[in-house]
């Protein structure tokens, strides 16, 4: 049976876990909100990107860019995006997961000869994934590329991975995030970055009159050439938006932990609290009882 020093002690210690919970809960809600402000701020730079190539598709004109060539799939790149710090609940375990079924549907699809390079963002995400054994897939890293990374850096790895593909030493490139939602939804998501497909790039919600309408429009230079100079943005400010997307899921991942954390804390000590005053009260009962008995015997 704890003694009333034994509780008030945990009543403490857990009184303490409560407030660190709560402190790390709101500093986690902050850094939410301003991810959410760098995407919306980086919304309409990729929204008119993406207008100005729907413009182009729906011109009459050919286009050609070996970044939207497809081949032969023997090799594929997979960037794998999770955290670098903990306290996150499932997070990288859920992407861990999504990233095994994956790899094992990629393997039914290309076969088992298919070769897979693991590019993972995040300490957490890479220390899962170099423990993997399962023939034909490779671990890479990045000097610096991590989970908070900034656009310099972003761009420099997607220009590697652009390369990589350019040069043949892969197939196809995808990457595997957390897309945020809400601060209670985030959506694990899987987006082709090589070869580019005309699904990505064009406009959503293009109705058929405005394509029309593109068709009337002069462009200069040429509509293959502006195509290809376009192109490479959009791949950069896909790989933007889902590295700010992967951070914001993060930390509303960390918030929803932080948030468990202290209900569960609140309820542990309102029982030690409650388990604190009876063994309180019974201890002044039995010294009450022992000065009565006392008095009696006088």
């Amino acid at each position: 049976m704890s003694t009333l020093r034994e509780l008030k002690t945990r009543i403490g210690s857990v009184s303490s876990s409560e407030k660190i919970t709560g402190a790390m809960k709101m500093i986690s809600s902050a850094k939410v909100h301003k991810n959410e402000q760098a995407l919306r701020r980086l919304l309409p730079f990729k929204d008119q990107i993406r207008s100005i190539m729907g413009h182009l598709l729906s011109a009459d004109a050919s286009y050609s860019s070996p970044l939207i060539e497809s081949r032969d799939v023997q090799k594929i790149g997979i960037v794998v995006y999770g955290s670098d710090d903990g306290l996150c609940g499932a997070y990288n375990i859920n992407i861990f997961k999504h990233l095994v079924a994956r790899i094992n549907s990629l393997k039914g699809q290309y076969g088992t000869s298919v070769e897979i390079v693991l590019y993972p963002v995040g300490r957490k995400i890479r220390n899962a994934v170099e423990k993997m054994d399962v023939p034909g897939v490779v671990v890479e890293t990045y000097e610096g590329v991590d989970s908070k990374m900034e656009g310099e850096k972003v761009n420099a790895f997607t220009l590697d991975l652009q390369k990589a593909f350019l040069e043949g030493r892969l197939d196809m490139v995808e990457v595997v995030f957390m897309s945020f939602k809400s601060m209670s939804r985030q959506v694990l998501t899987v987006e082709q970055l090589f070869p580019v497909t005309e699904e990505a790039i064009r406009s959503e919600g293009a109705s058929q009159d405005v394509a029309e309408e593109n068709r009337l429009y002069i462009f200069e230079p040429d509509p293959n050439r502006i195509f290809n100079e376009v192109l490479p943005m959009f791949v950069l400010s896909t790989m933007q938006e889902i590295t700010i997307e992967n951070r914001a899921s993060e930390q509303a991942a960390r918030v929803m932990a932080m948030q468990s954390a202290n209900d569960n804390a609140k309820k542990l000590l309102d029982e030690l609290r409650l388990e604190y005053n009876k063994l309180r009260q019974q201890s002044i009962t039995t010294e009450l009882l022992d000065i009565l008995g006392g008095q009696v015997e006088r």
